[in-house]
């Protein structure tokens, strides 16, 4: 078997991707010691050494634009290259957050109300009036983040109205689209589903403790910075429920293989859908590998059975 690893990329993430690769194809080597597993990083040599080396399956782990919005996967698709994961009409579906939203409320699932901002109407309807309809309509605290991306770059929760045109500034430098949500207090969870034997089995919830409000960047990815439980510390009957949407979430949308999906467990003990993620990360500090701990499960194991459905489906 012949597997091509995808990582880097030109978006915002690009280390954390790198990082990512790195960690699955050497859990790839370390399960599959028959198997050729190489790296490549998205760039102008990635086609010519798909025609001269045409890898039996390819797993991307690209975050953000190009990896998760699904321009790669259609590229891949017309090639008749075999990939793990979602495609690329559902890897849109996904990435866009106020769209699978959208599709989460229209199918009964907790989703906190939002509105999606273009830069353009920002700018020409002027920010005061447009930020001021915003808070009415949503109320206050907001998340603003930008509608496409990953790992919390340019999200911040806001308090104040008087804080809502830097928060705004701050989103729109990694996307021209900006989503501002009712924030839900609560404990923040991410649950992670894979498919296997034609079933669609939920992992154990993580429940993430960043030192901070703010689940940010530097939280995410730099050890010993943020508290992580898994099982997450929830009455039995909210972990269920998280785990429902997570499963029902990865179904609505046509996802494939594996997803990862973050929610927030309100006081009440329900869950609210976040968002959702084609491509989860995979470094040492990522909630996708820490729930495959908890369950006893190897990252090598599991991505090499995925692959080996990829090639045959």
């Amino acid at each position: 078997m012949h597997v091509l690893v995808l990582a880097g990329g030109l978006s915002a993430e690009r280390d954390v991707s790198l990082r990512s690769g790195r960690r699955v194809a050497e859990a790839l080597r370390t399960d599959r010691p028959d198997w050729e597993v190489r790296e490549h990083d998205v760039d102008a040599g990635l086609l010519a050494r798909l025609r001269d080396h045409r890898p039996d399956c390819i797993v991307p782990l690209l975050h953000g634009a190009a990896g998760e919005d699904g321009a790669l996967r259609d590229v891949l698709e017309s090639l008749r290259i075999p990939f793990l994961g979602s495609p690329a009409a559902a890897s849109r579906l996904a990435f866009d957050k106020p769209v699978a939203k959208r599709l989460a409320e229209q199918a009964g699932i907790n989703t906190p109300p939002c509105v999606a901002m273009p830069q353009s109407t920002f700018r020409e309807l002027g920010a005061s009036a447009v930020l001021d309809a915003v808070v009415e309509q949503v109320g206050l605290p907001l998340v603003v983040k930008p509608t496409k991306g990953g790992s919390s770059l340019g999200t911040s929760i806001v308090h104040r109205s008087a804080d809502l045109p830097a928060a705004m500034v701050g989103a729109f430098a990694y996307g021209d689209v900006v989503m501002l949500e009712r924030y839900i207090a609560g404990v923040e969870v991410a649950v992670s589903v894979f498919e296997r034997d034609a079933d669609l089995l939920a992992l154990s919830a993580v429940e993430i403790v960043p030192p901070g409000e703010l689940y940010d960047y530097s939280a995410r990815y730099t050890a010993g910075t943020t508290e992580f439980f898994c099982p997450a510390r929830l009455a039995d009957e909210s972990a269920r429920g998280a785990q429902a949407v997570a499963l029902d979430v990865h179904a609505l949308l046509g996802l494939v293989d594996f997803s990862r999906t973050d929610l927030i467990i309100d006081e009440e003990g329900r869950p609210w859908f976040l968002e959702v993620n084609v491509a989860p990360g995979m470094t040492e500090t990522s909630l996708f590998p820490q729930a495959l701990a908890e369950a006893d499960l190897a990252l090598g194991d599991l991505v090499a059975g995925l692959v080996e459905v990829a090639v045959t489906r």
